[in-house]
């Protein structure tokens, strides 16, 4: 798997699996119903470093960003989010774009990371644990999953 910073020319095929995991709003506190131009906006944001991750075929099965978490003297936190594509869900694409987003995040100076909202029924929180992030707290009831009913969202945080 080749994992590569994004080009505006990658969006077109990474907007599928975007659409698809956004809109079964079990995972991403974000609109089910996120247009593909707001979509674009929000996960290719200037001031965001995007990467895909390729298969051997050269097909984007997953993407990431890096991005600071928040602005001026704490701008060395840094916040990232990952998608994989459905389809290719337990290959590891999300861990090998884990370990290559807190490289890129320690590289480019950032002392740690923090996720804001993780859904708490989210199977990505054993990966995240397992890669050495810990659950700060929970905000409990905070999410209306599909299934699940009420659940909370974690802040979950890792130093890098």
């Amino acid at each position: 798997m080749l994992i590569r910073e994004a080009a505006a020319e990658d969006w077109p095929r990474i907007w599928p699996f975007w659409h698809r995991v956004v809109a079964a709003a079990e995972t991403y506190a974000w609109d089910p119903d996120t247009s593909e131009e707001a979509a674009r906006a929000l996960w290719m944001a200037p001031a965001k470093r995007v990467y895909v991750a390729e298969d051997g075929a050269g097909t984007i099965v997953g993407s990431a960003f890096l991005t600071p978490n928040y602005g001026g003297p704490a701008a060395r936190i840094a916040n990232a989010g990952f998608m994989v594509d459905p389809d290719c869900a337990g290959r590891g694409i999300g861990r090998s774009l884990a370990e290559h987003v807190l490289a890129e995040a320690k590289a480019h100076g950032y002392l740690g990371m923090v996720f804001n909202a993780v859904v708490e029924t989210n199977p990505a929180v054993g990966l995240w644990t397992s890669l050495g992030f810990s659950i700060l707290g929970t905000v409990p009831d905070a999410y209306e999953h599909p299934r699940h009913g009420r659940v909370g969202l974690h802040i979950m945080y890792r130093a890098l």
